[in-house]
Order: structure tokens, then C-alpha cells, then sequence
């Protein structure tokens, strides 16, 4: 018996109904939106791990097996990074509050130093008197606030361990249904949407390929210049290791600039205490650096997986900083892959269709 198709206002009313109900589930959902992103980026990213299982295992225990890998690669580390967060800004906080003898002679040092002669004839040429106090009071006011900066959110997260643990528990829920039911519920997902299924799969796949860079590529470089960072402070003593290749770490992300932000000042710190030569060192180290890391290691795992401007990857970065916090570095370059993808497919196939060919 062939159906009867629906009446116009019966289709207005169900299409009203099934709206209404999309923006509440988006409402009841919208509290743990970063925590379903974040679960669906890391099953992208270890999907092979739980197909590789699950070719000799259960499916729910191939699932269970890859979540216990995330914590080990993500929960552990992350736990082990705040703690030392919290004593490396402690430590930062109260030497930027300290003085006393050591402050004096390097004070007395930098006052004698080759350089800071040069900066105070500069800037009597300018207008304004420089003194070495001024520089050393205003430095450590800068390592007083950024250490505070750390120490108070890193407390807060200490704080609130309770909440983490339930966040972090019901992304590794999130996760372990997606593992199983990721193909069934993209199918789901194209089904209800209007676009062409070929279209659809398009967009998820450009999703997962950025995934891929910028977890995984991004991810790894980022983690190996904080590491080199973090051990040029330490041979330089130039402040908490830790804190700063966190720093460098999370910098690295960002592409033009990255842990160029923090060794660049540094080695401007060690000039004005007068060892130019550990100056120059540092700079040469960071070149290195950025050779090895950004312009080999880089272009090689990400390569032509993220066809995305420089600039525009800068951007996209620096404002899902701005816009989402930390997990703007993810959400930005996310943000941008998706405008791309769907301005293709408008180009491809709908603008021939909307907009009409001139007749001059």
C-alpha cells in the first residue's frame, strides 16, 4: 500500500516540532560541548589503535583497552604537569616578590655592562631617563604576574579536582561509545542531513584530517620544543624549567612566532646581565630548533594534510586563543577547515544554481 506524502502545513508543523527539539537537545548538551569535541577528536585520533584490537578482541573490550591508553597518554601526564605547574609558578611568584643580596649584584652588573650604557644613551636621545632599577623593577614585576597568572588558575584546577575527575571520566564514556558505534552514528548523522551523503563524508574527513595534524603532528613538535626549551632554562638558569617548556610547549602550536616569544626575551635577558655570549648561544639554539623541528619534523608528519594559509592558520589560532581558550588552538583551525571545505563544495556545486549567469 503505497503512503499517502504529508499535507504541506502537516510537514510545516513536524519540521517546527523536530527543530524545536534539535535546540533543546543542543541546549541540554551545550554544558559538555567541549568535552563531546574533545572525545570526538581523540577517537579520530586513536581509532586505529581500537580497529587494530578489535581484529582479535570484542569490541567492547578492544574500547576499553584503547580508553585505558588515553588515560595513560593523556590523564597521567596532564595530572603530572599541573602539579609541577603549580610549584614552578609558586617558585616564580616568590622570587618575583623577592630582593636582597643577589638581586643587588646583578643589578650592580648589569648597571656596569657595555649594554645597558648603550640602552641609556638611546634613550636619553628619546627623552626619558632609564635606569637600571627601572628595568629590574619592571621585570620583576613581569615574572610576579605571570607567575600569579599560573599559580591562581593552576589552583583553581586543583581546586575543582573533583569536576575534572567527572569531566575527564565522561569524555573516556564518550569515547569508549564512540569506538564502537562511531560508523553507525556518522551514517545517522549523514542520513538526517539534507547534504549529499558524498558531500557529508567530505566534511568529516577534512575534520579527521586536521585532527590528525594538529593533535598528532602539532602535538609532537609542540611537546619536543618545550622539552628543548625547558632544558635550555635549565642549563641557562634563566627561570623554572617546567613552567617555561609548558609555555614553549603550548607556543609551539602557534606557526610564524611559537617558542620564538619566550627564547627571543630570554636571550635579551641574558644580554642585559651581560653574557652576551650565552645571548648569542640561545639565539643560535632556537634557530636550530625551529630549522629541525618546525621546518622538517613538522612539514613531514603534517605535509599536505592541513592545505591551509600560513597566515590564515596564525589567525585561526590566535583566535580561538581569544575566543575559546586554550582549546581555541583546536577549535580555530577546526573553525577554519570546516568554512573551507563547505565554501568548496558551495563553489563545486551550488553556485551555478544560485546564482544566474549575466546576459549583457
Amino acid at each position: 500500500m503505497q503512503e499517502n506524502p504529508p499535507s504541506p502545513m502537516a510537514l510545516r508543523y513536524f519540521l517546527m516540532l523536530f527543530l524545536i527539539s534539535i535546540l533543546l537537545v543542543g541546549w541540554l548538551f551545550w554544558p559538555f560541548l567541549s568535552i563531546l569535541i574533545l572525545s570526538y577528536l581523540l577517537t579520530s585520533v586513536f581509532l586505529p589503535t581500537y580497529k587494530l584490537l578489535n581484529r582479535k578482541l570484542p569490541d567492547y573490550f578492544a574500547s576499553f583497552l584503547t580508553c585505558i591508553l588515553v588515560m595513560l597518554l593523556v590523564f597521567i601526564p596532564l595530572v603530572f604537569f599541573a602539579t609541577a605547574l603549580v610549584q614552578e609558578a609558586r617558585h616564580l611568584y616568590e622570587l618575583g616578590r623577592g630582593s636582597g643580596v643577589n638581586l643587588a649584584l646583578k643589578l650592580r652588573a648589569f648597571q656596569e655592562s657595555a649594554l645597558f650604557s648603550g640602552l641609556r644613551e638611546i634613550a636619553g636621545i628619546l627623552g626619558f631617563p632609564l635606569e637600571a632599577e627601572d628595568i629590574s623593577r619592571a621585570f620583576l614585576e613581569l615574572m610576579r604576574s605571570v607567575g600569579l597568572f599560573f599559580y591562581s588558575h593552576a589552583g583553581n584546577w586543583a581546586g575543582n579536582i573533583l569536576l575534572f575527575l567527572f569531566n575527564f571520566s565522561l569524555m573516556l564514556l564518550t569515547i569508549f561509545f564512540l569506538l564502537i558505534e562511531q560508523d553507525r552514528l556518522l551514517n545517522y548523522i549523514l542520513r538526517l542531513s539534507p547534504l549529499p551523503e558524498e558531500q557529508g563524508r567530505r566534511l568529516f574527513a577534512k575534520f579527521d584530517e586536521i585532527t590528525g595534524a594538529v593533535l598528532i603532528g602539532n602535538g609532537i613538535c609542540s611537546i619536543i620544543q618545550g622539552m628543548m626549551g625547558g632544558v635550555i632554562f635549565a642549563v641557562f638558569s634563566l627561570g623554572p624549567p617546567v613552567l617555561w617548556g609548558l609555555i614553549m610547549a603550548v607556543l609551539a602550536f602557534l606557526p610564524i612566532v611559537g617558542i620564538g616569544l619566550v627564547l627571543v626575551p630570554a636571550a635579551l635577558v641574558l644580554a642585559f646581565k651581560g653574557n652576551m655570549a650565552g645571548a648569542v648561544t640561545l639565539l643560535v639554539l632556537y634557530g636550530i630548533i625551529t630549522i629541525i623541528v618546525e621546518y622538517f619534523m613538522k612539514a613531514k608528519m603534517v605535509g599536505d594534510r592541513v592545505r591551509m594559509h600560513i597566515l590564515l592558520a596564525f589567525l585561526g589560532m590566535v583566535g580561538g586563543l581569544a575566543t575559546f581558550g586554550l582549546l581555541g588552538i583546536i577549535y580555530g583551525p577546526l573553525i577554519i577547515t570546516a568554512f573551507q571545505t563547505l565554501a568548496e563544495i558551495y563553489l563545486g556545486s551550488y553556485e551555478r544554481h544560485l546564482i544566474k549567469p549575466r546576459t549583457d
